[in-house]
């Protein structure tokens, strides 16, 4: 479950909310009546939602939303003339009056994105060290000089050993350095 904040400018209003979510099954980090403590709380928070309203003593939600980490999505809770209408990336907008189920509803969306995020970052291929690619392209020097290979023969030749053997690239490169250096 994310990481939940709530900022609103009346300390009662956050508490309502955090009272509803709480029976609802989430837990609240912290609650906010500030812009700038809000973001104290975000910190260095990777993911997470933080639901406020549209005027602090400090800031304004569209200056809020600016200063957010990447990760964090705002859930405005707002009178419909103070929301804006434009398409932001990680703000969602309820209008007052506000029904709880739509609260519940939403974050269960939001949630689901924060979700589906972090599935993605998972399966993106982790960036190499430059000293494991360097490894790769004198295997693929090795292969190019000894075999004859052009440099995407040679890449395709590591990469095809690499899935027949369930290792990394770095392994079989490791492997054929070792293989020449015998010969």
């Amino acid at each position: 479950m994310s990481s939940i904040i709530i900022a609103f400018s009346k300390q009662q209003v956050a508490l309502n909310i955090k009272k509803i979510l709480a029976q609802s099954g989430y837990s609240v980090k912290a609650v906010c009546t500030t812009g700038a403590q809000a973001l104290s709380s975000i910190g260095d928070l990777d993911s997470g939602i933080l639901i406020c309203g549209s005027r602090f003593v400090d800031m304004v939600y569209t200056e809020l939303h600016e200063y957010l980490p990447r990760g964090i999505q705002m859930l405005l809770i707002a009178s419909a003339a103070s929301i804006q209408e434009r398409e932001v990336d990680n703000l969602v907008s309820l209008t007052m009056p506000l029904k709880v189920h739509e609260l519940l509803q939403t974050l269960e969306m939001m949630e689901g994105e924060i979700r589906r995020r972090r599935k993605k970052m998972r399966q993106m291929p982790k960036p190499r060290s430059k000293e494991d690619q360097q490894l790769i392209n004198k295997a693929k020097l090795v292969l190019m000089e000894r075999n004859g290979f052009s440099e995407e023969e040679a890449h395709r030749y590591i990469q095809k050993r690499s899935m027949d053997n369930g290792t990394g690239l770095v392994e079989v490169s490791q492997m054929i350095l070792s293989l020449m250096e015998e010969v």
